[in-house]
């Protein structure tokens, strides 16, 4: 393998799992199975004022429920709250710090009101995130993120893309496995997923 081969690695590794498995798995995501709520007491995303949770968070019509310090154990979340999630705490925020995106954080972010919109969400910052890592090329990998990075401030930028492709593998399976637990949960109310 030769030097200049890390960055591609590093992309493809997350790429990889996105077209061939995750983003196809999330197209026809209805905004039934998005708000689904598979237990009580769920976090998910909300109309602004209907949320009980301690923190209501985010600038629009919708707010994303949480708390701090997380409940032990934490509340079960819905697939609009772990694409929320990614969205921001993942993606979204670090475009922000590292990639020319206006700040953001989870109280400012205008969190998706359909299943549609949120994936058009995800699709943008997801992309934004690959080129800023491309436009990175060899070189700074090895070099610290920075201050805006918080633990990984003192950690070099391959370590930061490897935590945020294990961050984007975990959350966005997680949502493929509640489509499938929505797809097979009998509710002859709730229409059927495609």
């Amino acid at each position: 393998m030769t030097d200049d081969a890390w960055n591609p690695l590093l992309r493809e590794q997350i790429a990889a799992h996105w077209s061939g498995q995750v983003r196809p798995r999330l197209d026809g995501l209805t905004d039934d199975e998005y708000f689904w709520e598979p237990v009580p007491d769920c976090w998910n995303v909300r109309p602004r004022g209907t949320g009980t949770a301690p923190v209501r968070a985010g600038s629009g019509a919708m707010t994303i429920d949480f708390a701090m310090p997380i409940p032990e154990p934490p509340p079960v979340t819905t697939i609009a709250w772990r694409l929320g999630h990614v969205i921001v705490g993942v993606l979204a925020v670090r475009n922000a710090a590292h990639f020319g995106h206006p700040p953001t954080d989870y109280q400012a972010f205008e969190y998706a009101e359909t299943a549609q919109a949120a994936l058009a969400q995800l699709d943008t910052h997801y992309a934004r995130w690959l080129r800023g890592v491309a436009a990175l090329g060899e070189a700074a990998l090895g070099r610290p993120c920075g201050e805006a990075e918080g633990p990984y401030a003192e950690r070099s930028w391959a370590a930061l893309v490897l935590h945020i492709n294990r961050e984007l593998i975990h959350h966005l399976s997680e949502v493929c496995l509640l489509r499938d637990l929505y797809a097979h949960t009998p509710d002859p109310t709730r229409p059927k997923a495609s």
